[in-house]
């Protein structure tokens, strides 16, 4: 059961007696959503054209199987604000989900209201397509936003707006659009309430019209919108093009941006600390001018890669998660392990020597010497750029690197970093000798 509105306008007759005439209340001319990204939480901003008698109306309005908050109902005029008083909103003892508007009217006619309200179950998140070039140089990044409506609501032709940013809430809407009472209620309702309201006696009523039920659509306009987006204080704003028609229960899948011709690095790290004896691919560029970005922030989301071939067709490469990316922020992305890169240390020899005694004769200090053989090799037909880090345990130690080991430099205190290319179906082989100071020997290689 969806969202129902019924305009209750009441006259008052010479004879002292009401007059209640109960209408079709006029769907929706426009309708805007903003969902926020951190937070179940959607402002709604409805424009309903009410046609008011001179006098008091009352308007009736029923959230039932909806995930609309009561609490944040707010209406106000759009056209002939001195002469439309919206008093209150009251909602009537012993039953459930309905509020009443009391509005005082200085003129008859079509009068033009927006209302609003928040409402949760509209929920949105980004998804991201990369296609590599045969050379690996350069990527087609394709974005999309879904937008999933689980409120209970229908809303067609709605201008849809999306928030990036944190959203501090005291209360879950989902908490209070589900409580029995929009603002709590000591007293219990009977379970015959709604019963006997439905029962009631309208032969005294003149019924004009039924109240509109919205019709679905098949979702069938595929055209892509554009999206629009601008900065917002601490939040950013995508505004996207035109409208959709998102019935409750359905997803829709919406084009965000499209940019091809940006410059990446192909890059593979070795860290058995991290990731085991697998070699971890990486894809990195950066959201600025410089790669075709920049414009606005990047949702977080979820990103594929592809590579197309010679002949156009894409083989699948990996995926994963990404955080938000601010503007001129470096994007790295974790494509999982490839097997057709591999590192592989062996350990050579490993022995002790330069022992310290104490003056009792026993071992105070010693030397710990590993020699270790390192063997990269890519079966790829493109080159390849690893970095490989080794871990030592300890942050008293040295090394000596022999044969094809590229660039070296500590990473931390108790590791190192080697920076190698490897040729295409080619290896490198590379040597380092690690010497780990123990007991008294930390002693003698802090005072060096």
């Amino acid at each position: 059961m969806k969202v129902r509105w019924i305009l209750v306008l009441t006259v008052l007759a010479s004879s002292a007696l009401a007059k209640v005439d109960l209408v079709t209340l006029p769907g929706r001319d426009q309708v805007q959503l903003t969902i926020y990204k951190s937070a179940d939480l959607t402002l709604v901003r409805e424009t309903r054209l009410l046609t008011l008698k001179e006098g008091h109306n009352a308007l009736q309005f029923s959230w039932e199987n909806t995930l609309i908050d009561p609490t944040s109902l707010e209406m106000l005029p759009k056209a002939h604000a001195g002469a439309i008083d919206i008093a209150a909103l009251v909602y009537p003892p012993r039953v459930r989900n309905l509020g009443l508007w009391n509005i005082d009217s200085g003129r008859a006619g079509e009068v033009p209201v927006e209302i609003t309200y928040l409402t949760s179950g509209l929920t949105w998140r980004a998804f991201y397509m990369g296609t590599l070039t045969p050379d690996e140089k350069t990527l087609q990044l394709q974005a999309y936003v879904r937008v999933t409506n689980n409120s209970g609501e229908d809303y067609e032709n709605a201008q849809t707006r999306l928030i990036v940013g944190k959203v501090h809430i005291l209360d879950e809407i989902a908490a209070l659009a589900r409580r029995q009472w929009p603002y709590g209620s000591p007293v219990e309702m009977p379970p015959t309430s709604m019963e006997r309201l439905e029962q009631r006696d309208w032969s005294d009523v003149k019924t004009e019209a039924t109240v509109t039920l919205f019709a679905l659509d098949a979702l069938a306009d595929e055209e892509a919108k554009q999206i629009i987006k601008e900065g917002l204080s601490e939040y950013f704003l995508y505004t996207i093009d035109g409208t959709e028609t998102i019935p409750t229960g359905w997803s829709k899948r919406l084009p965000s941006f499209d940019v091809a011709g940006i410059a990446v690095e192909s890059l593979y790290k070795y860290d058995e600390r991290r990731w085991g004896p697998s070699a971890v691919r990486y894809v990195s560029f950066a959201n600025d001018d410089e790669h075709e970005l920049g414009e606005t922030p990047i949702p977080d989301g979820t990103v594929r890669i592809y590579r197309k071939n010679v002949d156009g067709h894409l083989s699948y490469i990996g995926g994963t998660n990404i955080k938000y990316i601010p503007v001129d922020e470096d994007i790295e992305l974790n494509l999982g392990p490839d097997s057709q890169v591999k590192v592989e240390p062996v350990l050579m020899e490993t022995r002790t020597e330069n022992y310290r005694f104490d003056t009792q004769g026993n071992i105070a200090g010693w030397d710990e010497v590993q020699s270790w053989k390192v063997t990269v090799t890519n079966t790829r037909e493109l080159p390849v750029r690893m970095e490989i880090f080794r871990h030592f345990g300890t942050p008293y130690w040295t090394i000596q690197n022999r044969g094809d080991f590229g660039d070296y430099a500590p990473d931390d205190a108790m590791t190192g970093k080697y920076v190698l290319q490897v040729e295409p179906r080619s290896k490198r082989e590379f040597e380092y000798v690690l010497t780990m100071y123990q007991g008294t020997r930390q002693e003698e290689y802090r005072r060096r």
